[in-house]
C-alpha cells in the first residue's frame, strides 16, 4: 500500500481559491496531483449530496474551499459553505466515518502558496488514514 495515492476531490469558489489555485500554478508550487478541482461560482452554492457523490464516486478526502471571512463575493456563501461542511462532519461521525476526511478552508486568490500548502497537508493526512471505507463499501456491495 506504499503506492497508494488519496483521491481528494476539492470545490474550489470562483473568486478566491480558484484563484489561488491558478496562482499556484502559475508560480509552480509543487502540490500533490492527486487534487481534483471542481470549480463552482461560490462555496455556498456546495451542498451536502454534492460531498456524499465525491465520496461516493471515490474520493477518498475532500475539501471546500472559500474566501477569506468577510471576503465572500456573494456576502456569506463561505460561511454557508462551512455551516454545511460541519453539518456533514457530524453526520460522517454519527455513521464511523472518519470526520477528519472532509474539511472547509479559506483562501484570497493571492494566497497561492495557501493552496498548495493545504492540498500537500490534506493529502499527507488522507493517506495517513488509509482509503475511504465509503468507496471499499460500494464496491463490495455492503452499502444499504
Amino acid at each position: 500500500m506504499t503506492d497508494w495515492k488519496p483521491k481528494i476531490t476539492t470545490f474550489l469558489c470562483n473568486w478566491c481559491s480558484y484563484g489561488a489555485a491558478d496562482l499556484a500554478g502559475v508560480s509552480r508550487f509543487q502540490y500533490p496531483s492527486n487534487i481534483r478541482v471542481i470549480r463552482v461560482p461560490c462555496s455556498g452554492k456546495v451542498d451536502a449530496m454534492h460531498v456524499v457523490k465525491a465520496f461516493e464516486k471515490g474520493a477518498d478526502g475532500v475539501y471546500v474551499a472559500g474566501c477569506l471571512e468577510g471576503d465572500c463575493h456573494f456576502k456569506n456563501g463561505n460561511t454557508k459553505a462551512a455551516r454545511m461542511v460541519a453539518y456533514v462532519r457530524r453526520y460522517m461521525d454519527e455513521i464511523g466515518i472518519e470526520p477528519e476526511r472532509l474539511e472547509m478552508v479559506t483562501m484570497s486568490a493571492g494566497m497561492g502558496y495557501r493552496f498548495a500548502q493545504v492540498a500537500t497537508e490534506i493529502t499527507d493526512k488522507i493517506r495517513r488514514m488509509g482509503p475511504s471505507p465509503i468507496h471499499a463499501a460500494i464496491e463490495t456491495g455492503k452499502a444499504a
